[in-house]
């Protein structure tokens, strides 16, 4: 489920049942052309598709997190990540799931999985492991 389809009056109500939070991390530095731009979002969106699909009811999407200011960017976005991540989990989220389009490690940003850029992997099966507290190969990225 995606955050916009959660409204204030049902919120309290769904709360115990939304546990997980997938947040999109797109990794673009601003000095993209429009079209490479669009084609990260055309992955990124194939990545979270299913995921959003599988788990509805007991996964929130939340907006994406766009501009890491490249590779070569320095700490500073993944502090900035850090930060998002602990945000959500002070919410009441329980695990919280980067998908990304950017190389990263789930214990740089505080997140309990990091579903990366491959092509077949089975994202699902790695957040069921999560949730039965199974060891899960902290950085899916097959």
């Amino acid at each position: 489920m995606k955050f916009n389809e959660i409204d204030r009056d049902r919120w309290d109500a769904w709360r115990p049942y939304l546990d997980t939070c997938l947040l999109p991390v797109t990794g673009l530095a601003g000095d993209e052309p429009p079209w490479r731009a669009a084609e990260v979002l055309r992955r990124l969106r194939d990545r979270l598709e299913p995921l959003e699909t599988a788990f509805y009811g007991r996964t929130v999407t939340f907006p994406a997190f766009h501009y890491v200011f490249g590779e070569s960017g320095g700490e500073d976005w993944k502090r900035a990540l850090r930060g998002v991540c602990g945000a959500i989990r002070a919410q009441g989220f329980r695990y919280v799931v980067v998908v990304a389009d950017v190389s990263l490690a789930a214990e740089e940003v505080a997140a309990d999985l990091v579903v990366g850029p491959s092509e077949g992997a089975d994202w699902a099966a790695e957040i069921r492991r999560l949730w039965r507290g199974e060891d899960v190969t902290k950085n899916a990225t097959f």
